[in-house]
């Protein structure tokens, strides 16, 4: 072959390896995580306010699951005052959901924590994303989920008690309806089916059942005890299964175990059927998509350096699930107060939000087998929460 053409066809291949490599990026999964720059704690775990104007919310691409890179960054308001559950992105990955909980007010010397009451909604696909509408709902919304097929979401009010349900039409997010709750709720989470709905009222200890009928949410009135103050809750994706983080104590650490329990949703009524010690706060909570392992994210006291309870680092609990049962296999050290957690899509990688230490901790998966690489991702920002987008 000539050479002229010998180099054209190389030259073709490069271009063409290019494109299936620009192809492969785009098609990576994306991590939406917000960071709250308005609380830290002092040495003896008492909370420190920061005026308000620094959160930000930011769009990782996880082309490279071992170093993610930050690819979008949105100046929008966002708390760790609640589970770490308060954005979501879209099955489509179109749009991302933000609950904006808690802000700060007043001056230095005078700040307080007050309410509020918007969603903000980001258009992924816009280049670069931007934010195209603000919603108003109920005090407080907290910990949110959308549907498997990204035609509903449901918001968990914490102030009011409610359960907003929100329609997503293409770009468009509209309130459609409101569920009293009776009590503090803190997070609601979808059925892998879109049937039905589990809402975490949180003070009332108990997780209350919600039917979804079309776009119509209703409280069935069935309530399932946890063991104290539950403040998140996954569901396995056969359905068959949910797990909730009980965070003891009012929701905050005082150095004694906490819990997880396992939930029987397979059965006709669901109840819960089974419940084991974790460490002390557990707040993340993620369930692989392989739906065979879980892991908890526990505080571990990493908050408060004066405390008796004080540890430098959190942990997450690893569980495995074998048809229905759950138990404990191992812990993992991670960075200082661990918030979020989140499995990769294809399962194979595990981050851990640590908000005091600014980044995450980057897990491999193997099965039940979680080890950790080793490796931090630093963000530019305290990771209050973060959720996984599609492939």
């Amino acid at each position: 072959m000539p050479m002229q053409r010998v180099l054209h066809s190389m030259a073709g291949m490069t271009a063409l390896l290019a494109a299936l490599g620009a192809t492969a990026a785009h098609a990576a999964p994306f991590m939406i995580v917000g960071n709250d720059e308005k609380l830290t704690w002092d040495d003896h775990g008492k909370g420190v306010l920061h005026p308000t104007g620094k959160d930000t919310v930011l769009i990782v691409d996880l082309a490279n699951p071992e170093e993610p890179k930050v690819v979008a960054t949105l100046g929008l308001e966002n708390s760790v005052v609640g589970p770490p559950v308060n954005v979501a992105i879209t099955p489509n990955g179109a749009l991302a959901l933000v609950a904006d909980s808690v802000t700060v007010t007043g001056s230095e010397g005078a700040l307080k924590q007050v309410p509020t009451d918007k969603l903000f909604v980001i258009d992924l696909k816009a280049s670069p994303p931007k934010l195209i509408d603000t919603l108003t709902l109920g005090k407080q919304p907290s910990g949110l989920s959308i549907n498997a097929v990204g035609t509903l979401a449901l918001v968990a009010n914490r102030v009011d008690g409610t359960v907003s349900v929100l329609k997503i039409d293409g770009n468009s997010v509209k309130p459609i309806g409101t569920v009293p709750m009776g009590g503090s709720v803190s997070t609601v989470e979808f059925t892998p089916d879109g049937k039905r709905a589990l809402a975490v009222m949180s003070p009332a200890n108990k997780i209350t059942v919600l039917d979804v009928n079309g776009d119509t949410v209703t409280d069935t009135k069935l309530d399932l005890p946890t063991y104290q103050f539950p403040y998140n809750v996954v569901v396995t994706p056969d359905g068959k299964t949910a797990l909730t983080a009980d965070n003891g104590f009012g929701g905050s650490g005082d150095g004694n175990i906490d819990a997880v329990s396992v939930i029987n949703l397979d059965h006709q009524p669901p109840y819960v059927s089974d419940r084991f010690a974790v460490a002390d706060a557990p707040e993340g909570l993620a369930v692989s998509p392989t739906g065979d392992v879980a892991v908890v994210a526990d505080v571990y006291g990493s908050f408060s350096k004066g405390s008796w309870f004080y540890h430098p680092h959190g942990l997450i609990t690893v569980m495995a699930i074998d048809n229905g049962r759950v138990h404990p296999v191992k812990q993992i050290e991670v960075g200082a107060v661990p918030e979020a957690a989140v499995f990769t899509p294809d399962g194979k990688y595990l981050y851990v939000g640590n908000y005091l230490d600014e980044d995450f901790s980057i897990l491999r998966v193997n099965g039940t087998d979680v080890t950790d690489t080793g490796k931090r991702f630093k963000v530019p920002g305290h990771p209050a929460s973060a959720r996984m987008g599609p492939r």
